[in-house]
């Protein structure tokens, strides 16, 4: 399960809005609970580096990453997930997306922005050993 703070749940959904016709993408901090449950602390917007697709396609600069990763880890947050959204697509999650996730054990949440708004937004957790058995599994999220 993914825990979000209504704060930062609507956060995502503006940057998704903010971004079309392309694609948002960013990282989710936090820890992860006895339960195994992935709860978020913050939020940290990323630039979409795709420029040959950036309407469907998104890539995180991976300098950005271990910049948004070692102030997370100063702040005591380690990153639990990451998101993104798809203009005017489901919010579901595409063989691009299972082919680029790589993060085990992660949350990958997907805003579906219709025609500029935010509509659907789903979770799904990166599951599995390793690269030849990964799928992305249904994910519940609380928003609180």
């Amino acid at each position: 399960m993914l825990k979000l703070t209504s704060k930062d749940y609507a956060a995502l959904r503006r940057h998704g809005e903010e971004t079309y016709p392309h694609e948002c993408c960013g990282v989710l901090l936090g820890s992860v609970e006895d339960d195994g449950t992935r709860a978020v602390t913050s939020t940290a917007r990323c630039g979409n580096t795709r420029t040959d697709s950036p309407q469907n396609r998104y890539n995180i600069d991976p300098r950005e990453l271990v910049r948004i990763q070692r102030e997370g880890r100063d702040r005591g947050e380690d990153i639990v997930g990451f998101y993104h959204s798809h203009p005017d697509h489901p919010a579901r999650w595409s063989q691009t997306d299972l082919a680029e996730a790589h993060w085990f054990g992660c949350s990958y949440v997907i805003i579906s922005v219709e025609k500029g708004k935010a509509s659907i937004t789903n979770s799904f957790e990166l599951v599995g050993s390793d690269e030849t058995d990964k799928q992305l599994a249904d994910e519940k999220v609380e928003v609180g």
